[in-house]
């Protein structure tokens, strides 16, 4: 049983989120207004610029594997704890940090993966996949599957821990 204390700072908790919510919402809205000046109002602006699809700085296509709960805890090469349910790969020579798309070429499945150890360490492979990665492409049940790997200067910039999906 609750105390009528905690149970009435729970019901006031409860009433104030949605009021903070909103509070957050309307400072976020206000600290975007900046000096807009209307299209029609600069007879002479330039049309905006064409969307330029950006080029790879590294396309490779090669045989991918995966590894999994059995490396589960250990360290990896860059000194981080191996994690089965993150999206990293172990390449042999890309810098660690690096994020690569890798696509599953039977497929078309795409994922973004961060490089964190090295391998793989059978001849013919070029990347081994976290278990999730693999199984996100579809490969975890093969084992091995042919995949494209790109990396592009707007996936650095980010460096995330956290690889989710690519959208295709």
């Amino acid at each position: 049983m609750y105390s009528r204390t905690r149970l009435a700072c729970a019901i006031i908790c409860s009433a104030l989120r949605p009021l903070l919510l909103g509070l957050a919402l309307v400072v976020v809205s206000a600290c975007s207004v900046g000096n807009v000046t209307p299209i029609s109002a600069s007879p002479t602006s330039a049309a905006p610029a064409a969307f330029e699809p950006q080029a790879p700085r590294l396309a490779e296509t090669g045989v991918a594997s995966w590894y999994g709960s059995w490396h589960q805890g250990r360290l990896t090469a860059d000194g981080e704890r191996f994690d089965a349910r993150a999206f990293t790969a172990a390449h042999r020579s890309l810098p660690f940090g690096t994020i690569l798309r890798v696509t599953n070429l039977a497929t078309g499945e795409s994922v973004k993966v961060r490089v964190n150890d090295r391998g793989p360490y059978i001849k013919g492979r070029m990347l081994d996949l976290s278990a999730a990665a693999a199984k996100a492409l579809g490969i975890a049940k093969d084992g091995l599957a042919r995949v494209r790997i790109e990396m592009y200067a707007s996936d650095q910039a980010t460096r995330s821990s956290t690889i989710a999906l690519a959208s295709r």
